[in-house]
């Protein structure tokens, strides 16, 4: 563990630090480790969940990106995805939680039926990331599939927050696209 924090810890950049926290980021909670520099260790580390939920206690937004990927999916509770999700700040961890571990669990559309009514940001942004993650990576998604996704970005898309309505608004354009 605390060669990996070494490691992390010698990739800042300030300047990513300064987007990061211009995105809402804390910046005692950032290192600004660019994702690339992240993505690189994460293919150098075996997945270990015990070394992923000490990464992710550190509280370092860049610790928790690089436990999503070193998480073992199929180890990972109900309870446990409840807990990661109590803990995101931000669109980004949002985003890679949901593609890197909750889409690939075989009950995540429990999730989305569960988060897609929730008045918390990020529950309701991951809720439509992982619809949209569904209809791009599934490859025989079924009809009735797709007219559930409808009917709940139909009923609740409508959330003011920008977090939401960018998810939002990108779900449905990638969905577009996918048809055409």
């Amino acid at each position: 563990m605390k060669e990996i924090m070494s490691e992390l810890q010698s990739y800042p950049s300030e300047k990513y630090k300064e987007n990061v926290v211009r995105l809402g980021i804390p910046r005692e909670s950032s290192m600004g480790v660019p994702m690339i520099s992240i993505r690189k260790m994460a293919r150098k580390v075996n997945k270990n969940n015990q070394l992923a939920w000490q990464l992710w206690e550190t509280d370092y937004h860049e610790a928790k990106l690089l436990a999503t990927f070193l998480s073992e999916v199929n180890k990972l509770t109900y309870q446990d995805i409840n807990r990661l999700m109590s803990d995101v700040i931000s669109w980004d961890l949002c985003d890679h939680l949901c593609k890197e571990l909750i889409f690939k669990l075989h009950n995540y559309l429990e999730f989305v039926l569960e988060w897609v009514k929730s008045s918390k940001i990020y529950y309701k942004r991951a809720a439509f990331t992982l619809i949209a993650t569904s209809v791009i990576h599934e490859k025989d998604i079924h009809t009735e599939t797709m007219n559930v996704y409808l009917s709940l970005i139909s009923n609740y898309s409508q959330d003011s927050h920008v977090h939401v309505k960018k998810r939002c608004s990108l779900g449905i354009k990638r969905n577009r696209e996918t048809e055409l």
